[in-house]
């Protein structure tokens, strides 16, 4: 086993917040060149973009977990990641259910458009992907969990879109794989005031919308293979698998 540099949280040209330069072979080539092994593709409420960053990754040797960053109808972001396309084409079906349709205001949220790896548009979402879908947390969380998929509480030390500024607590309820906190907080320090997180395996990663921000956090992690299957027993601790949360 050896340990792999992962940042598990990238958005795409198809993120209305994302650059138009997060096209499939610019976010590869920038995982490349920050010496990132496992990049995780989560645009907001959408799977749609992942099939073609695949395609271009598997040429330059960079393994890929797709999945989305959900928002959820208490407005807590979350990231669930999948092993499969055809589980990934399930989740999306679920996602397109509960989305509202809310048009996108192209001018004042942006594109919401997947690209091939010539950056020709293969498709544009008309509804807006910021809104929060019909289904609490809890809810997500179950559907993640009976797809075989992996949840993971997104920024939780964030005022905005966090379990905390949106609830004020971890519910003991929810099966949580991982919690993501920001590059610039204190793991220590943090858990001090969040003692329940001690519980938790904790990741960093980069949300990047930009080219520039891709691999400039990450965790690193123990496992055979850069997989959706190493990943999985890697967040659980399993046979030897491990995540380095702090650093």
């Amino acid at each position: 086993m050896e340990w792999f540099k992962a940042d598990l949280h990238t958005h795409t040209v198809l993120s209305p917040c994302g650059s138009l330069d997060m096209s499939p072979v610019k976010i590869v080539e920038a995982a490349l060149n920050k010496g990132i092994q496992l990049l995780g593709i989560s645009d907001h409420n959408s799977t749609l973009q992942c099939e073609e960053i695949v395609k271009v990754a598997q040429k330059k040797g960079l393994a890929i977990v797709c999945g989305a960053e959900v928002t959820t109808r208490e407005e807590v972001h979350c990231l669930a990641f999948f092993e499969n396309f055809e589980i990934l084409a399930l989740f999306q079906a679920y996602l397109d259910a509960y989305l509202p349709n809310i048009k996108n205001d192209e001018e004042k949220f942006g594109d919401q458009v997947w690209v091939n790896e010539a950056e020709e548009i293969l498709g544009q979402e008309d509804r807006l992907l910021l809104s929060a879908i019909d289904q609490s947390i809890d809810e997500v969380e179950i559907k993640v969990h009976e797809l075989g998929g992996l949840f993971i509480l997104a920024h939780v030390d964030r005022k905005s879109f966090s379990i905390y500024s949106q609830l004020g607590f971890v519910p003991l309820s929810l099966n949580i794989d991982a919690i993501e906190l920001s590059d610039n907080v204190d793991y220590e320090a943090f858990v001090q005031r969040h003692s329940e997180l001690k519980n938790y395996t904790v990741i960093r990663c980069s949300d990047a919308h930009y080219p520039d921000k891709v691999g400039t956090s990450y965790s690193l992690v123990k496992m055979e293979l850069p997989t959706f299957a190493e990943l999985k027993k890697a967040f659980a601790k399993q046979d030897g698998r491990d995540v380095l949360s702090k650093w």
